[in-house]
C-alpha cells in the first residue's frame, strides 16, 4: 500500500497514518491528519510564503502520505511552482471524493490511488493522461494496468498478514503463515482486518483471498473467518494502532492485515531502540499493491501538474519514500536504505489479480463480502 503501505506506519511509534509534519514548497508549516476510522478528516499544509502571481498546485493525498518536511523545496526552486498538500482519510475515501468531483476537482494532482481502486477512478474519468519521461526507469510490469498512462506509478508494496512475535512465542503457538491457517480454531478471535468497504489495505486483503481461493472459493473462506471471530474495523489505523497487540496501541489481537514493510517501521521508530522487529510477516499471504499519482481532469494548471508528476517519480522524491512512506520506490535508480532492506520483506510471488478482473467484479465482490461479514 500501499500503502501500506504504506503502506504506511503508526500513530506514535510508527508515525505513518495518523499524523505527519509536511512541508509545502517555499514554506514549512505543519500538517496533521485525522484517523480514517469512522470519518474522513481533511488537513492541509499552507503555502503562506507563496509569491504573488506564483502558481500553487494542490496535491491531494491519503492520510498516510508523510514525506520529509521540505521535500518540495527543490521542486519550487527549480520551477517556481509552490505545492500545497491536502490530506483526506483513507485511500477509499480519497477516491470517493475524487469520483464525485470528477472534472471539477478540488486539487490538481492526486497521490495514492492503488491497483485495487484504480478501475473505479478510471471509470469515472478522474484523470488526464500523461506519460512522464521517468517511465523509462520503471519496470514494465508496473505499467501493465495503465496502457493509456492515465496515471503514473509512484511506489509499490505488499499487503500481508502481520503477527506479534512475542505473543505467539510466550504461548508456544506457531503463528499462521498462510491464509488458510487463519480459519483454524486455535486462531479464533485473534485476527483484525480493515474493512474492504472503506480501507485500501482492507480491499487488498479481500483481493488476496479471491486470488488465493478463486471466484467460487473466497466466499466460504470469509464465512469461516467470520465464524472464527475475525474483527472488522473501518480503517488500517484502528486495526494496526488500536486493536493489534504488536503496535503502539497494545490491543488484544496479535494478527493484523498490514504491510510487508511494517516490521522495519517498528524498528526504526522504536523508543527505546530495538535490534529486532517485534512483528513479522507471513509472506504467503501478501497481495501486490501499486500506488499511482495522476493529474486531475479539470485542473487549471495541467502543464505545471505534469512537472510535479515528473518530480514525484524522479530520484529526489523516490529516495525519500522508503523511510517516510515505508514503500518501495518505482525508479530503478533509487537506493534503498540498509535499515529498510534489513527488516522489510519483499515476497517473491505475491498474490495478484489483473486490473480488468478487478474492474469487472469489484462492486459485486464488495457487495458479497458485505453480506457475508457485515450483516
Amino acid at each position: 500500500m500501499r500503502k501500506y503501505l504504506l503502506a504506511l506506519i503508526s500513530l506514535s511509534v510508527i508515525a505513518m497514518s495518523c499524523s505527519s509534519s509536511t512541508s509545502s514548497t517555499g514554506s514549512s508549516t505543519g500538517s496533521s491528519t485525522g484517523s480514517s476510522t469512522g470519518s474522513s478528516t481533511d488537513s492541509s499544509t499552507n503555502t503562506g510564503g507563496a509569491l504573488e502571481g506564483q502558481v500553487t498546485l494542490t496535491l491531494l493525498a491519503h492520510e498516510s502520505f508523510t514525506p520529509t518536511p521540505g521535500i518540495f523545496d527543490a521542486f519550487t526552486a527549480a520551477t517556481g511552482i509552490a505545492v500545497e498538500i491536502v490530506l483526506s482519510g483513507d485511500t477509499g475515501q480519497l477516491i470517493t471524493k475524487a469520483v464525485l468531483t470528477s472534472g471539477n476537482p478540488e486539487g490538481d494532482v492526486l497521490w495514492g490511488v492503488d491497483n485495487t481502486l484504480l478501475s473505479r477512478a478510471l471509470e469515472a474519468d478522474v484523470f488526464s493522461a500523461y506519460q512522464t519521461p521517468n517511465t523509462t526507469f520503471m519496470n514494465a510490469s508496473l505499467l501493465l494496468d495503465i496502457p493509456g498512462h492515465e496515471v503514473t506509478p509512484v511506489d509499490s508494496g505488499d499487503v500481508c498478514i502481520n503477527y506479534d512475535i512475542a505473543w505467539f512465542k510466550s504461548r508456544n503457538i506457531a503463528p499462521p503463515l498462510t491464509l488458510d491457517a487463519l480459519t483454524n480454531k486455535q486462531f479464533a478471535n485473534l485476527l483484525v482486518v480493515p474493512s474492504a468497504l472503506s480501507s485500501s489495505p482492507g480491499l487488498a486483503f479481500l483481493m488476496a483471498t479471491i486470488a488465493e481461493f478463486g471466484t467460487d472459493g473466497w466466499q466460504p473462506y470469509w464465512k469461516s473467518l467470520r465464524d472464527n471471530g475475525v474483527m472488522v474495523v473501518d480503517g488500517w489505523t484502528q486495526a494496526y494502532n488500536t486493536e493489534f497487540s504488536g503496535a503502539s496501541g497494545k490491543g488484544d489481537r496479535p494478527i493484523v492485515v498490514s504491510y510487508s514493510s511494517s516490521p522495519p517501521a517498528e524498528v526504526i521508530f522504536a523508543d527505546p531502540p530495538v535490534d529486532a522487529a517485534p512483528t513479522a510477516v507471513a509472506s504467503l499471504t501478501c497481495f501486490e499493491q501499486i500506488e499511482y499519482a495522476g493529474i486531475l481532469r479539470g485542473t487549471k494548471h495541467e502543464a505545471e501538474a505534469k512537472l510535479l508528476i515528473d518530480y514525484l517519480t524522479d530520484l529526489t522524491f523516490q529516495n525519500d519514500l522508503p523511510l517516510t512512506q515505508f514503500v518501495f520506490p518505482v525508479h530503478s535508480g533509487a537506493v534503498l536504505p540498509e535499515a529498510f532492506t534489513k527488516y522489510a520483506l519483499r515476497p517473491e510471488n505475491p498474490l495478484r489479480l489483473e486490473a480488468n478482473v478487478i474492474a469487472t467484479n469489484r462492486t459485486a465482490w464488495i457487495d458479497e463480502w458485505s453480506a457475508i461479514v457485515l450483516k
